[in-house]
């Protein structure tokens, strides 16, 4: 819960460099024909897409979510609603 709250007000740069060196890299996926890649800290999963779909690139959106459930739930919903 506090670490959600001290992420959420670190510039968009700051939370990149927090993930890269403390977080999980979980993996990419497809949405829109963009790739979104997931990182996961602690407790807290963020979705990040870049520029180029390429992780090295200038990061464009960043989207949280607090918790497995969550994540769980989230996917499920952007999986049904791509068909």
């Amino acid at each position: 819960m506090i670490l959600t709250i001290f992420f959420k007000y670190l510039s968009l740069e700051k939370q990149i460099n927090v993930l890269k060196k403390r977080g999980i890299n979980l993996g990419s996926r497809i949405k829109d024909g963009r790739k979104i890649y997931i990182y996961m800290l602690n407790n807290l999963f963020v979705e990040v897409s870049y520029q180029h779909d390429r992780d090295d690139s200038t990061p464009e959106k960043l989207t949280m979510l607090s918790g497995l459930k969550n994540l769980n739930n989230y996917l499920e919903k952007e999986f049904k609603a791509s068909f």
